[in-house]
């Protein structure tokens, strides 16, 4: 698609001036920018987004990239013509991929001024899943940050299966703003943003500039990819909205046709959708509760017992439960669920799934009476609580 040397620039946007002092930014790139929907990356693309991002290096900002586009180019260079649908035919490309798309990047921010180091972080969602390996992925992040090189961030497609795979580098790049506590999300793509109703089917759909919630409305314009080299689509940017904003953090969703919208973005102009942060910003501890493990089984609690959980900020004491499913053990990632079924907070679990269901809805002198002093008075404790 042709694109300008110069964006138009957009008019001020009073609702995004804090943009303007986001000093950590991640910048997701679609596959379909990268290759155009071939199979080859793009030089030229490739350089024009350098350029944009070191522009804002040199402004003060430190910026990762979350890139795709590692299968895409290693079609082209094992002859593929089309993504392969064989999960180790995609692991293949991956690895063939992977090492041009990093000489690219490498080569790209060579030629800007100052010359930078690029490094490369690949991650799966186990990986980001233990807490240990979470800390060692952060800690390596913001080691390169610290020595001015830029964190080239991209899915482990080599090792990945689809138990633990990512699905899109949508999700992954809202984790890894999650996890590195970044002011802002960017997610360039190859449409102008989120719209009333799917562009392709609509010629008049209209650019929907301001989302201030994700409501039931917003969620449902979303529609899955249809490109044949992408993975995402609607959906899973809309998905990455959820983690980011949950976290208190804003995301743009822009055409990143020109990279040049960067710089526009960060200077609060109203291109793409902005996408609101919801709430105050989130620990680095409990956005890793929220987002990156994926809970072991669910307690169920009473309609009273999530009042004193949202609104009066309480622990979950075994009074207030009222069923359990799946097993797990203390020390395991739960989710919470309300009366209606919808889950409502995640947290760290001081019982077993057995221990629970023997002492739901009982009160502590019932079950001090029955176990003497248990080791701990609360189910989840509020330290260890989110709510979603």
């Amino acid at each position: 698609m042709p694109h300008s040397k110069k964006a138009a620039l957009a008019e001020f946007a009073p609702e995004r001036a804090a943009l303007a002092k986001a000093k950590r930014i991640v910048v997701k790139v679609g596959t379909n920018l990268l290759t155009g929907g071939e199979t080859r990356v793009h030089v030229g693309y490739v350089r024009r987004l350098a350029a944009a991002v070191s522009a804002l290096w040199n402004d003060g900002r430190q910026v990762a990239i979350v890139t795709s586009g590692a299968i895409g180019a290693g079609c082209g260079v094992l002859g593929f013509k089309s993504r392969p649908k064989l999960l180790p035919e995609r692991q293949a490309c991956a690895a063939a991929g992977q090492v041009e798309l990093m000489q690219l990047y490498a080569q790209a921010f060579h030629r800007v001024k100052p010359k930078r180091a690029v490094g490369q972080v690949l991650l799966t969602r186990d990986g980001l899943e233990e807490r240990h390996r979470y800390l060692n992925a952060r800690h390596t992040l913001e080691a390169l940050f610290e020595r001015g090189a830029v964190p080239i961030v991209n899915e482990n497609d080599t090792v990945s299966v689809e138990e633990i795979r990512f699905g899109d580098n949508d999700t992954l790049s809202a984790l890894v703003a999650a996890a590195i506590e970044a002011d802002l999300l960017v997610i360039l793509t190859d449409v102008a943003g989120l719209c009333d109703s799917p562009p392709g089917e609509n010629p008049n759909a209209k650019l929907i500039d301001h989302v201030p919630a994700l409501t039931p409305e917003i969620l449902a314009l979303a529609k899955p990819a249809s490109s044949g080299l992408g993975t995402g689509g609607m959906i899973t940017k809309l998905e990455a909205a959820k983690i980011v904003t949950g976290a208190g953090e804003p995301l743009v969703l822009a055409g990143g046709h020109d990279p040049e919208i960067l710089l526009q973005i960060v200077a609060g102009r109203r291109v793409g959708t902005y996408f609101a942060p919801r709430g105050d910003r989130l620990t680095a501890r409990k956005r890793w509760l929220a987002f990156t493990q994926r809970p072991s089984g669910r307690i169920k609690v009473d309609a009273g017992a999530r009042d004193a959980l949202v609104k009066r900020h309480k622990s979950l004491l075994p009074s207030g439960i009222t069923g359990v499913d799946g097993r797990f053990e203390s020390g395991d990632l739960v989710e919470l669920a309300g009366p209606d079924g919808a889950a409502f907070a995640r947290g760290l679990t001081n019982f077993s799934h057995a221990e629970v269901e023997k002492f739901q809805g009982k009160r502590s002198a019932q079950i001090a009476a029955e176990r003497g002093a248990p080791l701990f008075e609360e189910v989840v404790h509020r330290d260890n609580l989110v709510i979603l």
